[in-house]
Order: C-alpha cells, then sequence, then structure tokens
C-alpha cells in the first residue's frame, strides 16, 4: 500500500466473478459505512450523481420524509436491511489481499461511491450502536457505463411493493400492534356477510368486483390514525414488552380508538365502525328518489355517490 494516507480499514471479504467482472463482497459496521460515504451521501443533496447524469434521471436524497423514516426504523427491535449496499471505490484506495481473504479501504470520508442505498446509509448517521453490519458490495475501477447499468437494474427496473400487501402481511404477527388491528378490522369489515363495507373493499389492493371501491391500504391509513400517533414506535414498543402510553382525556378526541386497542377490544373497535356506516347507510339510502349511496366519513374513510 502506498504512504497516500497511513489509516486503513481491513474488512474480510469474499471475492465474487461475474460477467460484469470482480466484486467484493464484505460484512461493514453502520458506523464505517457512514464514515466511508459520508461526503457522497451529503453531496447528493446539492446535485445529481455522476450516474444519474449519465443516464438523464435525478433521484434526490430525501431528507424530508424518507431519511426520517429510516432513521426511525432502525432503532426498532426488528430492524433490518439484509439487500447489498451497493458502493464504487477506485484502486488508489483499496487492496486486496487474496491470501488474508481481506480488503483494505482507505480510511477516507471520500472513499466510496454509492451506487444503492443512500437513504439506508443517511438513515444511520446518527446510529448510535455498535450492533449494526450491514452487507456492502464494492466494485473497484468500475466505469461510468457498468455504473449507470447496475443503477438502472436495481432503480429503474423495480417493482413497487404493494401497500395493501404489506399491511396484508401484519396476519402474521405474532404480536399485537397498531397495524396488524387495523388489518383485522378492515378484513372482519369486508367478510361479514350484513356489513356495510361486505364486498366494498379491495383486499389487496386489487380490485375483483365493480363494487370494490376502497383499497385495504386507504382503509388502514384512515384508521391508523385514531388508533396511534406513530403506530411504528407502538408495534416496536409492544415487542419489546413495553406498555405504550394511554390517551388523555383530551387526546382521545383524536386518538378516539387509543384506548380501546391498548385494551385489547378490537373487536369493539370494528363494531363502532360498523355501527356508524351502517346508520349513515340507512338514513341516506334514498335521496332524490333513488336508490344512493351517501356521501359520509369519518377520518378520511369516505363512501361517495
Amino acid at each position: 500500500m502506498d504512504n497516500k494516507g497511513d489509516n486503513w480499514l481491513a474488512f474480510k471479504c469474499l471475492e465474487v466473478q461475474q460477467p460484469i467482472g470482480i466484486f467484493y463482497l464484505v460484512v461493514m459496521k453502520s458506523k464505517d459505512l457512514v464514515k466511508l460515504s459520508y461526503s457522497d451521501v451529503r453531496r447528493i443533496e446539492g446535485e445529481r450523481r455522476q450516474v444519474e447524469t449519465y443516464l438523464g434521471i435525478e433521484r434526490p436524497l430525501d431528507r424530508k420524509k424518507r431519511v426520517p423514516q429510516i432513521k426511525q426504523y432502525v432503532n426498532t427491535i426488528d430492524a433490518s436491511f439484509p439487500t447489498s449496499i451497493i458502493l464504487a471505490v477506485e484502486s488508489a484506495d483499496t487492496k486486496y489481499m487474496k491470501e488474508l481473504g481481506t480488503l483494505f479501504l482507505r480510511d477516507s470520508p471520500s472513499v466510496a461511491k454509492v451506487l444503492d442505498g443512500q437513504h439506508r446509509i443517511a438513515g444511520l448517521e446518527d446510529y448510535a450502536k455498535d450492533d449494526f453490519e450491514l452487507v456492502v458490495t464494492i466494485f473497484v475501477d468500475m466505469d461510468i457505463e457498468n455504473q449507470a447499468m447496475i443503477f438502472a437494474t436495481i432503480n429503474l427496473e423495480q417493482t413497487k411493493v404493494n401497500k395493501s400487501l404489506v399491511y396484508d402481511l401484519f396476519d402474521y404477527a405474532k404480536q399485537r400492534s397498531p397495524q396488524k388491528t387495523a388489518h383485522n378490522i378492515v378484513r372482519l369489515l369486508d367478510s361479514e356477510g350484513d356489513s356495510p363495507f361486505r364486498g366494498k373493499i379491495k383486499i389487496l389492493g386489487v380490485a375483483g368486483d365493480p363494487g370494490e371501491t376502497l383499497s385495504q391500504a386507504l382503509f388502514v391509513d384512515s384508521l391508523l390514525p385514531m388508533i396511534s400517533q406513530d403506530p411504528m414506535a407502538d408495534r416496536d414498543l409492544i415487542k419489546r414488552g413495553k406498555r405504550p402510553a394511554r390517551a388523555t382525556p383530551a387526546e382521545e378526541q383524536t386518538y378516539i380508538f387509543r384506548n380501546m386497542f391498548l385494551d385489547e377490544r378490537d373487536a369493539e373497535i370494528a363494531r363502532v365502525l360498523w355501527n356508524y356506516f351502517a346508520a349513515v347507510e340507512k338514513k341516506w339510502a334514498n335521496i332524490g328518489g333513488r336508490p344512493r349511496r351517501a356521501m359520509f366519513s369519518i377520518g378520511r374513510l369516505d363512501f361517495t355517490d
């Protein structure tokens, strides 16, 4: 290694050969990853990265919404990033010793260019503990064309996960959570024969009948704010064996179902929704001499003619 810098970080690695060439798989502590890629992550905020310019697109770092969400997520009890962060480095800043199975990277905040994982890295910037390791793929001296190809493959051809499907997966959760309760209530209201929502909800977000006018995700997103100000934090507390704070009498005006949820009275929440919408539907079933579905709402849940 040259004397350009005296400080190097050593990582045990696997050398991988694929048609694109050789790259390296390492396990890296979050603090090391943030340190090595920090300058590149910060630069993304003010200008497009080289690979994005090459492709003629722009994907800025979202520090207003997505990064804060990840910062919260990484501190939950079951936080996980199983997929690889992808970095590109120059050969002058790295050295691979095959006999040791070790990759050395120069200990510099500008050594790594982030090809994929910028939001995850930014979300780990303030992570205080030393227990978050990440799988990192490192390419050495990769030209801009190949960088762009990897970037495009990962980011431009991804299939976005259906949000209704995400909520439906809470059906498999063992612990209680606001999300699981909301999911169960939606399923109940859609399936029961005399429910005002019978056959009206697009389960998994996919319509199977013309009468399905509400998506599962919309219903859950509308119900959650009546249960919790921060569903992710409540879920994390419950999984840690702790009890979230109850709503005060003043807060119950906003979080009308919170204390019912904390007392495990989910069936009563469903009954309140059922009775409310059934009563409104009955009262306004006929307007202007013809049957119609009137406009009515609770929170963001709406029926319109």
